[in-house]
């Protein structure tokens, strides 16, 4: 089983009074409410914490992008990549990943990725979200109705641009570029291992079981509530003839591990109950523009992860579901000592058959310290008894690097040098 270490990048000093003073944490959150001075410090302990988790042997560290909002700080999470490519050695970059329809053209994902697959070694893993509505359609004005023709569109030049060694040109209904030619090329061949992080579309199931993509789930609501998803995403693996290999899937859960089930109820209760009483609050107008949604998902009767958190009922129901005790309840977040964390982990993936768990151990307003405390306790006393589940299976969806011998070494940081 691989092991994913996942960075939101919260803002982490959003007001007490945010939900009452304040229509959504996306799209129009106000913008006095952002202190540089205190963001510098903040995008500098994330990196040091997604350093640190690599550095504590997780199979992988993953970032994402979004815009306009105190949910998540990275905008670009090439630049957060391409700075773990440089400052780590063997651990897989998760970058989950470019919204493909906000690019123009959507040759600058392939050669960005590109050079992160080479200054890495070949350890990149490529995400191609469609990318929430706030993000695509509100902050990025695309037209919802065309935003996954785009994205399909734009997903064809990057791959052709990644595999043809020839210049060639590509002539669609959004993009048109007499010579394409990416330099650099990727270390990876014919192309890196291509994630599809969904909320639970139909036609995105069924796309990457045609593509052979993986499937990762990246779910607010945690195990409990995915359970139907995965299930749904499971039978349409069958439907298609697919097998059931685990690799297929990934899933994200939030998780809280400390000396016992008590202690971790105190450590994380702030960070918890700040993750779904702020961050999570998104305006209901921002979640489901027409033609966002397919037909054949509201057919289905889903809803995006997105559509659910900003929907009226979702944020009546948010407000009875802001206190620790209801989020542990639900399975939001999974915490205990770390053989409950097991036990309830090794149910989460068995369940779901997710060989790719992804795990958020920061969250909210959590701080340096305690982010590093469940980070490297988790690798210690959880991450060796996941390891084995499905062994039987072969994950022909994870980076394939080159060889230690032949990768440049990592250049280690030594305080005061740079000013010698």
């Amino acid at each position: 089983m691989k092991l994913l270490w996942f960075h939101l990048m919260p803002y982490t000093e959003l007001p007490e009074d945010f939900r009452q003073k304040h229509p959504s944490v996306w799209v129009d959150i106000h913008s006095s409410l952002f202190d540089p001075k205190r963001a510098h410090l903040m995008y500098n302990d994330f990196m040091d914490e997604m350093e640190f988790a690599a550095d504590c042997g997780f199979d992988a560290v993953c970032c994402n992008e979004h815009h306009s909002n105190g949910y998540g700080l990275m905008p670009s999470p090439n630049l957060i990549a391409s700075a773990l490519s440089r400052r780590t050695r063997d651990t897989a970059i998760c970058v989950m990943g470019n919204s493909l329809a906000l690019y123009n053209p959507p040759t600058r994902v392939a050669e960005e990725f590109a050079m992160i697959d080479v200054i890495s070694g070949g350890r990149l893993i490529a995400g191609f979200p469609v990318g929430t509505p706030m993000d695509t359609c509100y902050c990025y004005g695309q037209n919802p109705s065309l935003l996954r023709e785009r994205y399909l569109e734009a997903h064809d030049l990057v791959m052709k641009a990644w595999q043809e060694a020839d210049t060639f040109a590509f002539n669609g209904r959004f993009n048109q570029q007499r010579y394409v030619n990416i330099w650099p090329r990727p270390v990876q061949r014919p192309h890196p291992p291509v994630w599809i992080p969904g909320g639970g579309s139909i036609e995105t199931w069924q796309w990457c079981a045609r593509m052979d993509y993986v499937y990762a789930y990246l779910s607010y609501f945690g195990y409990k509530d995915g359970k139907a998803t995965m299930d749904g995403f499971w039978s349409e693996m069958s439907r298609l003839g697919k097998d059931r290999n685990p690799y297929r899937a990934g899933f994200l859960q939030f998780v809280g591990v400390a000396e016992s089930r008590e202690k971790a109820m105190e450590l994380y209760r702030e960070p918890a109950e700040y993750f779904y009483g702020r961050c999570l609050y998104t305006d209901s107008r921002w979640a489901t523009p027409p033609g966002y949604v397919t037909e054949g998902t509201m057919r289905a009767g889903m809803q995006s992860q997105v559509g659910r958190a900003a929907s009226l009922a979702a944020r009546e129901d948010a407000r009875n579901a802001t206190q620790m005790e209801d989020i542990v309840e639900r399975g939001y977040v999974i915490i205990g000592s770390p053989d409950e964390v097991v036990e309830q982990l090794t149910e989460v993936a068995t369940s779901l058959n997710v060989g790719h768990l992804m795990l958020l151990l920061q969250y909210g307003n959590m701080n340096k310290a305690l982010t590093k405390y469940n980070t490297k306790l988790f690798s210690e006393a959880v991450m060796p008894k996941l390891k084995p589940l499905f062994d039987e299976w072969e994950d022909r969806w994870w980076p394939q690097p080159m060889a230690s011998a032949e990768r440049a070494e990592v250049a280690p940081f030594v305080p005061g040098l740079a000013a010698e």
